[in-house]
């Protein structure tokens, strides 16, 4: 459920003083635990390190960011691979070239 239009955009206010000191487009990563924080206009150029319960992933802010979530973009799961004994040996297949390229289609 969105947030109501009439409070405006969650942002953490450390957070906003935390960018406002450096200059943008530096490459100055600003580590943030602030996952839930709006992405605003100020932002973008600046790099985030956004926690994922693990690391800080750096997350850099271009304009296409803006109204989404700084969480959005560091997973905080790590994807496994599906399948067993049977994927692992089509995949070294696969690595040694032993499965022939597909036909293109006329």
């Amino acid at each position: 459920m969105a947030r109501s239009l009439k409070k405006g955009p969650y942002i953490d206010e450390h957070l906003i003083a935390q960018f406002k000191d450096i200059k943008q487009g530096d490459s100055t990563v600003i580590k943030t635990w602030s996952r839930r924080a709006t992405i605003t206009p100020e932002m973008v150029g600046f790099t985030f390190g956004v926690h994922n319960g693990k690391d800080f992933v750096p997350v850099r802010v271009v304009e296409e960011m803006v109204g989404h979530k700084l969480g959005e973009f560091s997973a905080t799961t790590k994807f496994v691979r599906h399948g067993g004994k049977i994927q692992k040996e089509a995949e070294q297949k696969s690595k040694a070239g032993l499965v022939p390229a597909p036909a293109a289609k006329k």
